[in-house]
């Protein structure tokens, strides 16, 4: 009987994960991260007081060019089926929005800017203003309507 109760918990949370899963999945968020995609390496000050590095990236030194109104950055990996479907969707967006540019880096060739952002899964969109800072986020295959919305408040 102890084993019956084990895998009805068992499966309870794995059916509340999928459902938390589906519907987290591909939305826009603010980032909380606040970090911004510009200048190159500072030095920052750890609780140590060991001087360390933290990372910043300039945009052409990644090959890419900033829209002038909006960018949507797409983190993704060579594996990865959602990735596709974020790919296609994101470059028809940014072809019928004016200003608005699609770029798409591969996750493994960029492990340190991937670890710097906090990026966690593939794919992974950052919706960058047209100065480069990182105002929204979305992981997984993002929703059409959400990142409208998003281009829409940012721009």
């Amino acid at each position: 009987m102890n084993s019956l109760w084990l895998l009805v918990v068992v499966v309870s949370v794995a059916i509340g994960f999928g459902l938390w899963r589906k519907w987290s999945d591909g939305r826009m968020r603010d980032d909380s991260t606040s970090l911004e995609i510009i200048a190159s390496r500072l030095p920052a000050e750890s609780t140590d007081g060991v001087e360390q590095e933290q990372l910043k990236v300039d945009p052409t030194d990644l090959g890419l060019t900033l829209g002038p109104r909006a960018t949507l950055l797409q983190f993704s990996s060579a594996f990865c089926q959602p990735c596709r479907s974020a790919r296609l969707l994101l470059t028809s967006l940014a072809e019928d929005l004016p200003g608005v540019t699609f770029a798409e880096l591969d996750a493994e060739d960029h492990i340190d800017l991937v670890r710097s952002l906090q990026i966690r899964r593939t794919p992974t969109i950052l919706l960058l203003d047209s100065s480069g800072n990182i105002r929204k986020r979305a992981v997984g295959l993002p929703r059409k309507s959400e990142v409208v919305a998003a281009l829409a408040n940012v721009v």
